[in-house]
């Protein structure tokens, strides 16, 4: 990937190609409703990230998280979380919660959707597979939450050398602290592999 100067303009390193792709974590009826992992400003977020979506559906992926089946499936400290969220495992969960919330779920397809076991969606093989598949090499990032899936999908596609541009008004979190304190994060420490912008801005980058 060939290196990329400042540049005047809403995104700091230059409009989006046709080599970019929309990656938007977990946006489920798992965390938008009245759940034990509701994320309260989810529904806050969602018009933005269905604009982004609508406006490319084809290079839309959405991922989905899948809990364990059963409190001792996964190994070592997964054991102890779901023990704590034993009504959350595939044993017991409504199967409907593991679902894209309905105006995400009608755009896939075109839109694609992975599952993930674990926090980053890069602990699938598929989705870094179907990236090269497709040439990409800038992501835009939204969905849930700022600082536990997204943090974990970030710094992975960062490691992995993609362009990552985080929509700001179209990530949430339980937690606005930390929301706060990442959405820094990302800022401070991350500029020169990290952009942030609102999603207006980066649509403006990014032709249909």
């Amino acid at each position: 990937m060939t290196q990329q100067m400042p540049q005047p303009g809403p995104l700091r390193f230059g409009p989006l190609g046709p080599r970019t792709a929309h990656l938007c974590i977990d946006m489920q009826n798992l965390f938008a409703d009245d759940t034990p992992w509701h994320t309260p400003w989810m529904k806050r977020v969602l018009p933005v990230v269905v604009e982004i979506a609508e406006r490319h559906p084809e290079q839309t992926i959405f991922t989905r998280f899948i809990p364990a089946h059963h409190p001792d499936e996964l190994p070592g400290s997964w054991r102890r979380y779901y023990r704590h969220w034993a009504e959350l495992t595939l044993e017991r969960i409504d199967k409907r919660l593991l679902e894209l919330v309905p105006p995400l779920a009608r755009l896939a397809p075109p839109a694609a959707v992975i599952d993930k076991r674990l926090y980053s969606p890069f602990s699938e093989p598929a989705l870094h597979r179907l990236l090269r598949e497709r040439g990409v090499d800038s992501l835009v990032v939204t969905g849930a939450e700022t600082d536990v899936c997204v943090l974990a999908a970030v710094m992975d596609a960062v490691d992995l050398g993609y362009r990552v541009v985080l929509a700001s008004d179209a990530l949430c979190s339980s937690s606005d602290k930390t929301h706060d304190a990442l959405m820094t994060l990302y800022r401070a420490r991350f500029s020169e592999q990290i952009e942030t912008a609102e999603a207006e801005a980066i649509l403006d980058a990014w032709p249909a």
